[in-house]
């Protein structure tokens, strides 16, 4: 599976009272880690709307947590796409701490979806290129 990996900081206000991650905070990287990932591979939001006229929305999230992360660690994000169906794919998501210990597994559901004029989202098939770019066979 091609994937990819964000490195990120965990700032004081990423936490809780307990001084640990406060858990919507993986989602909220995640996320951002997915949107890396596209502009890297030439591929954003912005990109796939203006190219494709769709976006690709997120219809169901869930995460394990393991272990605790606290204020001013590192921590890595890796995603890759661990299922393909016609018009959804699920991102697998692993979070390591800087010691390499798996932190947290996440998963993301997301759409191939068509905006349409009166700005309302239409679910079809997934473009060949994007899947093919994200599986790492082809580039933009």
């Amino acid at each position: 599976m091609h994937t990819f990996e964000r490195r990120i900081t965990v700032e004081w206000g990423d936490c809780d009272e307990a001084g640990i991650v406060f858990y919507p905070n993986y989602f909220y990287w995640f996320d951002c880690t997915y949107q890396a990932w596209l502009r890297q591979l030439g591929l954003s939001q912005r990109v796939l709307r203006q190219e494709h006229g769709t976006v690709t929305p997120l219809v169901d999230v869930g995460a394990q947590f393991r272990a605790p992360v606290s204020y001013d660690q590192d921590i890595l994000v890796r995603v890759g796409v661990g299922q393909w169906l016609e018009r959804r794919f699920k991102l697998d998501y692993e979070v390591f701490n800087t010691d390499g210990r798996l932190v947290a597994t996440g998963h993301e559901w997301r759409a191939w979806a068509r905006v349409l004029p009166e700005g309302r989202l239409k679910g079809e098939p997934i473009a060949e290129d994007f899947r093919l770019c994200l599986q790492g066979v082809a580039g933009k």
